[in-house]
C-alpha cells in the first residue's frame, strides 16, 4: 500500500489535531460497520466537524480507511516483534512457541474489522511495508534458529524461518477471521505442535524428531 493520501499535510497544531480526530473518528465507524459501510459523513459525524473540514485533510473514504488501517499494521506489528524478542531467551521450544502464538493471536483478535480491512488492503505481494515487516520477523526467527541449531539443521535457517513465520500468520489471521470452533488455548497447542513437528524434521537426525530446547 501506497502512504495515505492526504490533501493537505497539517502543520499547525490545531490542524493536527483535527487529523487525529478524524483518523479516530474513522477507526470507530470502521469498527462498527466495516469499510463497505463507512461514509466520510459518518466519519465527520462522529468526528464532529462538518464533511468540507474533513475534505480539506482527506479526498475520500479511502483515504481515511488507508490512515485507519496503516496505523493499526504499525501498532499490530510492533507487538508481534516485542512477543518474538520477548521469547527469544526462552530455552524451552514448547513454551516459547506456545507464547508467541497466544501474543499474536491476542493482537489479531482485539479488532478483527480491523484485521480484515488489512488482510484486503495489504496484501503481502503489493505492500513494501508489510514486507519489510515480514522480513524482520523472518530475520529474528533466523538468528534464534542459528543460535540453537546452526550446526544441526538441514536446509537453510531462512528457508526454515521462511516456512514458520507464513504458516504461524496464515494460520492465527483464518483463526480470528473464520473463528472456528477451536478455543484459544487448544489452538495454540496444535499450532505449538505443528512449528515443532517442522522443526523437528528441519533438524539433522531421523524425520520428525521432536526440537531440542
Amino acid at each position: 500500500m501506497t502512504a495515505p493520501r492526504r490533501r493537505r499535510q497539517p502543520r499547525q497544531e490545531r490542524s493536527r489535531a483535527t487529523v487525529e480526530r478524524i483518523v479516530a473518528a474513522g477507526r470507530t465507524v470502521l469498527l462498527e460497520r466495516g469499510v463497505d459501510g463507512l461514509t466520510t459523513n459518518h466519519v465527520a459525524g462522529v468526528a464532529g466537524i462538518s464533511p468540507g473540514s474533513l475534505y480539506q485533510y482527506f479526498p475520500d473514504k479511502d483515504a481515511i480507511v488507508d490512515e485507519v488501517v496503516a496505523r493499526y499494521a504499525d501498532d499490530l506489528e510492533e507487538r508481534v516483534t516485542r512477543a518474538f524478542v520477548d521469547t527469544a531467551a526462552e530455552r524451552d521450544p514448547v513454551v516459547a512457541v506456545r507464547r508467541v502464538v497466544l501474543a499474536l493471536v491476542d493482537a489479531l483478535g482485539e479488532h478483527p474489522a480491523l484485521l480484515r480491512a488489512v488482510a484486503q488492503r495489504l496484501p503481502r505481494a503489493g505492500d513494501d511495508r508489510r514486507a519489510a515487516f515480514a522480513r524482520r520477523v523472518d530475520a529474528l526467527l533466523t538468528s534464534t534458529l542459528l543460535a540453537r541449531h546452526g550446526g544441526e539443521l538441514r536446509h537453510p535457517a531462512g528457508t526454515v524461518a521462511w516456512m514458520l513465520v507464513r504458516t504461524v500468520e496464515s494460520l492465527a489471521v483464518g483463526y480470528v477471521l473464520e473463528q472456528p470452533p477451536i478455543d484459544r488455548a487448544g489452538f495454540a497447542d496444535e499450532v505449538t505442535a505443528l512449528v515443532l513437528g517442522y522443526l523437528g524434521r528441519a533438524l539433522e537426525g531421523r524425520p520428525g524428531t521432536a526440537a531440542r530446547p
